[in-house]
């Protein structure tokens, strides 16, 4: 039976600030030995060199090691989920996740928070856009999702990872063994990471069958409704975070999810809220939210056809600004509006991951 999850977002003060994770511990909140993940916003660029994800996931790691009995080993194996850009309103902060005593909480047979946690095989930099790459992602999700104690996949709403993107040494190394990439454009190459993933997690999840290595980035009609894919310079497999709901195990939080259809669709995140157990009036306004509302978590996609409900944009033109910074501050600023919030997690590069042009979204509430 998996274990009872305590939940908290923590604001970070600044890049290198893991103060309220410190505190949260001094609390009692939380144990820092049984910290099980961190997903969290840092305010870099989002791009290849965004380093901020490094010096926030070392303040994170110190503090556990110095609050904890864990080894720095031990330590080093946590899935710190960090998604770059803070574009807009959007806030740094990070949602921690740990277990709590089964002995804690009141034990029900009502859908709870539970956590689960597994790293795919090595990923190898020819995989990266391939059926290769889908594959260790899926049976990886497999892993996790047994972690978490969850054998039907309707119980999964929130798969978030981070994967390996083709940087200038490992395309070389792929070149030296005599291997070909899928792109040598390293900025491409996130988009790339994250939606070979997102089809991993549809895969695993029975959400599509097996595609081809054709459909990468191609076949738009194939995605995962629960996937939230990042990728990054630090790892060379998927790190992967199932979030769901278990039943007998107790708890105070709950976790739904839905899509956004487009990047103006408050609908899509008012229905994750209601799919995770809160009643709100027909036509919900923030305040009907209370303290009930732990977080939302949101991939989106600038729409391939440079259109938002029949009016033109120009963000896939724009040179001066990535449409990625252009998307992420939109849908934040959509996101913020709903929730009264801006410390929300809005992740950009969202192919596979949700329909075209929108993403999927997830909600963890108290139950």
């Amino acid at each position: 039976m998996p274990a009872p999850i305590e939940v908290r977002k923590v604001p970070l003060h600044s890049v290198s600030d893991a103060s309220e994770l410190a505190k949260l511990i001094d609390d009692g909140v939380m144990e820092a030995d049984r910290v099980v993940a961190v997903i969290g916003k840092t305010e870099g660029n989002g791009g290849v060199n965004d380093y901020t994800r490094i010096i926030a996931d070392r303040a994170f790691r110190e503090v556990l090691l110095e609050k904890g009995t864990r080894s720095k080993e031990e330590v080093a194996q946590i899935p710190i989920v960090w998604s770059g850009g803070t574009d807009g309103v959007i806030s740094p902060h990070a949602t921690v996740f740990a277990t709590l005593p089964e002995d804690a909480v009141e034990k029900t047979d009502e859908p709870r928070l539970t956590v689960g946690y597994a790293m795919s095989d090595r990923i190898l930099p020819e995989d990266i856009g391939r059926v290769a790459m889908i594959e260790k992602v899926a049976e990886g999700v497999r892993k996790a999702m047994a972690a978490a104690g969850i054998d039907d996949a309707a119980d999964v709403h929130y798969v978030q990872t981070k994967t390996p993107l083709l940087t200038i040494d490992t395309i070389r190394d792929a070149k030296s063994r005599g291997k070909t990439v899928w792109t040598e454009h390293t900025h491409e190459s996130m988009d790339l990471s994250n939606a070979t993933t997102a089809l991993g997690i549809a895969v695993a999840l029975g959400e599509i069958e097996m595609p081809g290595d054709e459909d990468v980035m191609h076949d738009l009609s194939l995605f995962s409704s629960v996937a939230s894919c990042s990728s990054g310079v630090e790892l060379d497999r998927a790190q992967i975070v199932v979030v769901g709901n278990a039943r007998g195990h107790g708890g105070a939080y709950r976790i739904g999810h839905s899509v956004m259809q487009d990047a103006l669709d408050q609908d899509g995140i008012w229905a994750a809220i209601r799919s995770a157990g809160l009643e709100l009036p027909e036509r919900p306004h923030h305040t009907d939210l209370g303290d009930r509302l732990v977080n939302v978590f949101l991939k989106c996609e600038a729409d391939p056809s440079g259109m938002v409900r029949d009016r033109r944009n120009a963000m896939l033109d724009d040179s001066d600004v990535h449409w990625h910074r252009q998307i992420k501050a939109t849908v934040g600023g959509v996101t913020a509006a709903v929730t009264g919030d801006p410390a929300v997690f809005v992740s950009v590069a969202a192919v596979h991951q949700g329909p075209s042009g929108g993403g999927p979204v997830a909600a963890i509430v108290r139950a």
